[in-house]
């Protein structure tokens, strides 16, 4: 007999809301998730807060959860078990693994320091990693002549 992974146990995430974010309720939880999934702190078979956990915890509409969770449903990242909850079945497109993911960070790590060195403060290492990330996206090798 296999046992769900969470199923009794609590959910290894706790949401959070910032109402100055100008982000509607929903996209908040929904966002958390999936950078939880990015970051490896959720894992397919994880459990999602129950409704009522959240409701409870965060004094808003339950409504608003059933719509994140919804949402999630839709992208793919959860499906809900009648009288279980809600769980976690994928995982958003460009997840990496740990190992990997770490070395990343130690990478950016070491540039962020030698940014700060350079005199950049953390308006500026922003301003230059976003700039890079557009020069990617958009397929430019980012050379400033």
């Amino acid at each position: 007999m296999e046992l769900d992974k969470g199923a009794d146990q609590p959910s290894p995430i706790e949401f959070r809301l910032d109402p100055a974010s100008g982000v509607p309720t929903y996209l908040q939880l929904v966002q958390q998730v999936e950078q939880a999934l990015r970051m490896g702190w959720l894992a397919e078979g994880d459990r999602l807060p129950r409704v009522r956990e959240v409701v409870a915890g965060l004094a808003i509409n339950p409504n608003t959860v059933l719509k994140a969770y919804r949402e999630l449903e839709h992208r793919g990242l959860a499906a809900g078990r009648r009288g279980q909850g809600t769980f976690v079945r994928g995982l958003p497109a460009g997840v990496v693994p740990l190992r990997e993911r770490a070395a990343l960070r130690r990478g950016l790590l070491d540039w962020m320091r030698s940014a700060r060195a350079a005199g950049l403060d953390e308006g500026g290492m922003v301003a230059v990693f976003e700039d890079a990330l557009r020069d990617l996206r958009e397929g430019r090798d980012g050379v400033v002549a």
